[in-house]
Formats: C-alpha cells, sequence, structure tokens
C-alpha cells in the first residue's frame, strides 16, 4: 500500500495482476474502491444471528455427547468394580472358567477383554451404539444391587436399587416389575424373597433390602443367588424378563460388593438335585452340656423362611426335638405354636438328663410341623445333629462335647426327609 490520504494505492499479488490483465482492468485500483466493494460484501443482522444459531446448536451437541461419554466412562467403572474374573482364563464379569474345559468365549475388539456367550448384552453394548435398534430390541435391561455376608449374625443382605432400561412387557410399552430373589440349588418357595411391585416404569427404582437369615459359611460356599426381574400381572400369570446369577463365593465376609450387571435371559436349573435334601426353611438351635444338672440343654430359638403349608401363604408352626435312641419314648418335647408365620421365634429350652459320656452315643432329631385344625398336621422340616450326622451339625454336636457348660447357637437347614425317622405328628 502507498500514498496517504485519498492517494492511497494498493499492489495487487500475481493472481489478481493476471485477473486484470485478461479482463483489461488496468494494473492496480485505488484503495476507496476496494472498502466499497468490502462493505458491500458485509452479512447482515439475519444472516449472522443464522450463523451463530448453528454454532450455539453445534455447541449443544458437542455437551450432550460430553456428557454421553461421560455415562459411558462411569458405566464402565461400575463394570470394573464389580468383575469377577479376569478376563484371561475367567469371564470379565461372571468369573466362569473358560477354556477348553470351561465356556466358550467371545474376544471383544472394544474393551480387549473376554467373555462367555452367555453375556450378548454386553457384547451389544460394546459393538453397537447405545441408541442402535438392535440394541434396544436385544437388551433386557441392566441390575444396580449390592450384597453383604453377615458372617457374625450369618445373614445375607442383598440390596435392591434400581433397574434401567427394562424390556417393555405391557400394552402401554412399559411395565410393572418386581425383583424375587432365589438361593440354588434348593430354589423353592422356602427361601424366595421379594421386592414391592412397581408401576409402569422401564426405570424402577426400589432402594429395598432382603434378608436371608441363617446363612452359614458352607452356604457362602456351595450356594449361588439368583436375583430374577419379572413383570406383575393382576388377570394373568406373571412375566420373567431377565435374571442374574451370583456365587457366594465371591462374596468376602463383611465386605459390602456393589454390581451392575446385564439382564439375561432364562437360565435352565439342573433338576437333577437329589429331591430328598429340598431345602424347607432354616432352624437355629443351642447346645451346651451342664456340668451342674448333669444334663444336656436343647435350645429352640427361632425359624427363618419356613415352607408355607397353608393356602394363605403362611404357616402356623411348632418344634418337636427328640433324643434318639429313646428306648422309654419319654425324650419327646414340643414348643408353643405360632400363627400365620414362616419366620417364627419361640425362645424355648427342654432339658435332657443324661450322663456326659453317653452323649458320643446319642442323635437329637429336631423336626418342624405345620398345625392344623382338624386333619393330621402338615411336617414341614427336619435335621438331625449327633455322631452320625456331616457337616455343620457334625461340627456343633462335638463343639458341644468339648465345650461343657457352654451355650453354642448355629443355624441348620431344614431338609424334607430325616434318614431313619418316620414322620407321624
Amino acid at each position: 500500500m502507498f500514498g496517504t490520504g485519498n492517494d492511497q494505492w494498493v499492489c495487487p499479488n500475481d493472481r489478481q495482476l493476471a485477473l486484470r490483465a485478461k479482463l483489461q482492468t488496468g494494473w492496480s485500483v485505488h484503495t476507496f474502491r476496494t472498502d466499497r466493494q468490502r462493505k458491500s460484501q458485509m452479512l447482515e443482522q439475519q444472516e449472522v444471528e443464522i450463523i451463530l444459531s448453528v454454532i450455539r446448536r453445534a455447541e449443544q451437541l458437542e455437551h450432550i455427547e460430553q456428557l454421553r461419554i461421560g455415562r459411558l466412562v462411569e458405566r464402565l467403572d461400575n463394570m470394573k468394580k464389580s468383575a469377577l474374573g479376569n478376563g484371561l482364563s475367567q469371564c470379565l464379569l461372571c468369573g466362569e472358567v473358560l477354556g477348553l474345559l470351561g465356556n466358550p468365549s467371545i474376544f471383544c475388539q472394544d474393551c480387549c477383554k473376554v467373555k462367555v456367550t452367555t453375556l450378548p448384552t454386553l457384547l451389544l453394548y460394546h459393538s453397537r451404539g447405545p441408541n442402535s435398534p438392535e440394541r434396544l430390541q436385544s437388551t433386557l435391561g441392566t441390575l444396580d444391587f449390592s450384597l453383604l455376608y453377615d458372617q457374625e449374625n450369618n445373614a445375607l443382605h442383598c440390596t435392591i436399587n434400581k433397574a434401567k432400561g427394562l424390556k417393555p412387557m405391557d400394552h402401554n410399552g412399559l411395565s410393572d416389575p418386581y425383583v424375587k430373589l432365589h438361593l440354588l440349588p434348593g430354589a423353592s418357595k422356602a427361601n424366595k424373597l421379594r421386592t414391592k411391585t412397581l408401576r409402569n416404569t422401564l426405570n424402577p427404582v426400589w432402594s429395598e433390602t432382603l434378608t436371608y437369615y441363617g446363612i452359614t459359611d458352607e452356604d457362602m460356599v456351595r450356594k449361588t443367588l439368583r436375583i430374577s426381574v419379572c413383570d406383575e400381572d393382576k388377570f394373568r400369570h406373571n412375566e420373567f424378563i431377565g435374571e442374574t446369577r451370583i456365587p457366594l463365593k465371591k462374596l468376602k465376609p463383611n465386605q459390602t460388593k456393589n454390581f451392575y450387571n446385564c439382564l439375561e435371559k432364562q437360565l435352565p436349573i439342573d433338576k437333577t438335585d437329589d429331591k430328598s435334601l429340598e431345602e424347607r426353611g432354616r432352624i437355629m438351635i443351642s447346645l451346651k452340656y451342664s456340668s451342674q444338672k448333669s444334663g444336656l440343654v436343647v435350645g429352640i430359638v427361632r425359624c427363618a423362611h419356613l415352607a408355607a403349608m397353608d393356602a394363605n401363604g403362611f404357616s402356623d408352626p411348632y418344634v418337636k426335638t427328640y433324643l434318639k435312641p429313646d428306648e422309654n419314648k419319654k425324650s419327646k418335647h414340643k414348643t408353643a405354636v405360632k400363627k400365620k408365620t414362616l419366620n417364627p421365634e419361640f425362645n424355648e429350652e427342654f432339658f435332657y438328663e443324661i450322663k456326659y459320656a453317653d452323649l458320643s452315643k446319642k442323635t437329637l432329631e429336631v423336626t418342624v410341623w405345620d398345625y392344623d385344625i382338624g386333619k393330621s398336621n402338615d411336617f414341614i422340616g427336619g435335621v438331625s445333629l449327633g455322631i452320625s450326622a456331616n457337616g455343620e451339625r457334625l461340627k456343633h454336636w462335638f463343639d458341644c462335647l468339648k465345650n461343657k457348660d457352654k451355650k453354642i447357637e448355629r443355624w441348620h437347614t431344614l431338609t424334607n426327609e430325616l434318614p431313619g425317622t418316620t414322620f407321624n405328628d
């Protein structure tokens, strides 16, 4: 640019010179003409507003995308916290063994971990977008819950927090979901727990704690907790939505473990279990050999999760005890009847006069019955403690023999059959 005032001149570049040579418009142009051209090319206010709205829209979409990524990262962190396997020789989420002797696996290209083929929802989550039709049709939803094994009180606390994205089961595109729990093997009405039902929602929030009492260390090794989400219908059978299963051996005593699991289709239950060992509930028994009184004190403390024997969904339970062999048939003791309950508290004690040396030859048989008026009482379940028993029942008896004058309380599982006993009330 040369000159001052109105005599300023602009030196054009090579391209402008070439164009002007072809158009025969000269080799330079006055600056004030360039300013007029520039002003004539300025945007109108309406055009400026349109551009600004596009920019704002782009910023809003970017913010939404950041929130979505944040939710995905949080979800991934939750998955890592609830991971039970190492992702190499075990399934990352459920801990199942992979390989020749274990379940078949699938390698996820996104997270570079292996999962068993029974986790299709997780694979869809990685391989497809969160709102894709394929994923929305395949997923059954996710369940947020936590588990705590209270070893001192022999209790398993199951806190059902919430579910997200459940599969619609009703005509209005919603569901009436509730959660029910079973302990496997031995699933029955006796060990079923359930939450309240929430109406017309696919994202229910229960915040409800269900507790199993009488859970022993032996149960924690061999039991699996089955958590099912179902849709309640008033005029027909309730519908199954999805389930997840947690081996209790994955839990550490007195430590809460949080889970955020994808629901799966209903898995078959092994029906090869011996039906003679069907669980009918739990009973807490206390034993103490009194040196002062020269006898065995048997305490019937309480029962939990008894099988329902009446049409109203409850029982009227009472407990009988025998110390066998009983040649004189005088060892029978019976508690009071507790009306309409599956979790009765008795807190009754019975005394058997017996020499300490003879205890090793005796067997304590405990049976639980449902009281009925006008007909025979129904047998609920039984358990035997003594030298011929095994597991926790044998250990309880030995601990009583080794610790005179000390009351020892233990939970025991009631079964529908007690070997060597004929159940006649």
